[in-house]
C-alpha cells in the first residue's frame, strides 16, 4: 500500500516505522518541522516526502495532527486527495475534526474516517515513536457511516499491518463521552495530585500506587489544552461527579463517620469489580 502521514511526532512517527516493519508498504511523510522529516528520510522511517503531488498515489493518508491544525491541513491539502483514498486523522476528540472532516470529504469524494489510537507514552515527539507502539493497544474509528460494510472492511485492512488488539466502532459524539471519563480526567487528576507541595518530598515513601496515579501528569501542555477544552462540556460534567464524591469522603474524613467511610469506600471497591467483570 502507499501510506501517506502528515505529522511524524510520537503518533505519526509510530505509524510510519509500523507500516515499514510490518508489511511491505511506501510510506509518504511529511512534518512542518523540517529536520524531523530529514531525519525520517535519512533513516528510511518513511520513503518519500508527502506533498502535493505525493498525495494522489495514497492508499491512506494519516494526519497525526492536532485537532485545528487536522483541519486546516484538510482543507489546504483535500483538492489533491484521489477519490479512492481513505483519510483519517489521529485526534483525541473527533467531534470537531469530524464535523468537519466529513463535510470536506463529501465535497471532494474521497473517505474521510475519524480515528483514535488508544496509545502513547509520556515524552512526544518523533524520537520516542516506535514501531510496536500499537501492538495490541485498541482503536477507534468514526465512520461518517456504519452502513457502508465495504468501506469498514477497507479501513480494517488497512489498518491490520499497525497490530492492533481490537477496533471500536463508535459515533464521534460518544466518542468524546467517554474519553472524558477513560483518558482525559486521568490526565487531568494526575497532573493535579502531583501539585502538592508533598510530591518534592515523596522518595523513600512512594511505590507502584504512587507511580501509577503520577505517571501520565506528565503531558504534552499544548495538545491536552486544546483537547480538554474542546470537549469541555463532557470534561466539565465528570469534574463535577469526581468533586461531589470527593467531597463526600472528605466530609467522612473531618467528622470521624467511620460507618460513612467504610459504606464509600466498599461503594468504589464494588464499582471496581464491577467495572472489571469480576
Amino acid at each position: 500500500m502507499n501510506i501517506g502521514i502528515a505529522g511524524l511526532g510520537l503518533i505519526g512517527g509510530s505509524l510510519a516505522k509500523a507500516y515499514k516493519s510490518n508489511s511491505a508498504n511506501t510510506v509518504y511523510g511529511y512534518d512542518l518541522n523540517k529536520p524531523v522529516q530529514d531525519i525520517a528520510l535519512m533513516s528510511n522511517v518513511i520513503d518519500h516526502v508527502l506533498d502535493v503531488s505525493t498525495i494522489p498515489l495514497c492508499d491512506c493518508i494519516f494526519i497525526a495532527l492536532y485537532p485545528t491544525a487536522t483541519i486546516s491541513y484538510l482543507e489546504q491539502h483535500a483538492q489533491y486527495i484521489s477519490k479512492s483514498t481513505i483519510v483519517m486523522d489521529t485526534c483525541g476528540t473527533k467531534r470537531k475534526v469530524c464535523e468537519a472532516g466529513f463535510e470536506i470529504a463529501s465535497e471532494y469524494g474521497f473517505v474521510f474516517a475519524g480515528g483514535h489510537p488508544m496509545a502513547g507514552k509520556q515524552n512526544s515527539g518523533f524520537k520516542y515513536s516506535s514501531a510496536s507502539l500499537f501492538k495490541d493497544a485498541y482503536m477507534i474509528v468514526v465512520p461518517d457511516s456504519t452502513d457502508n460494510i465495504r468501506v469498514l472492511e477497507r479501513i480494517k485492512k488497512l489498518l491490520e499491518p499497525l497490530l492492533f488488539k481490537h477496533i471500536t466502532i463508535t459515533t464521534a459524539k460518544k466518542h468524546d463521552k467517554m474519553i472524558a471519563f477513560t483518558s482525559q480526567m486521568a490526565h487531568l487528576v494526575s497532573n493535579a495530585y502531583i501539585k502538592s507541595p508533598t510530591a518534592k518530598a515523596h522518595k523513600g515513601f512512594s511505590a507502584g500506587s504512587y507511580k501509577d496515579l503520577t505517571r501520565v501528569a506528565y503531558l504534552n501542555e499544548e495538545m491536552w489544552t486544546e483537547l480538554f477544552l474542546e470537549n469541555k462540556d463532557n470534561l466539565v460534567n465528570e469534574l463535577d461527579y469526581l468533586m461531589n464524591q470527593l467531597l463526600e469522603y472528605k466530609e467522612a474524613i473531618e467528622n470521624n463517620d467511620d460507618q460513612k467511610l467504610k459504606n464509600l469506600l466498599l461503594e468504589g471497591k464494588v464499582c471496581k469489580e464491577e467495572v472489571d467483570g469480576r
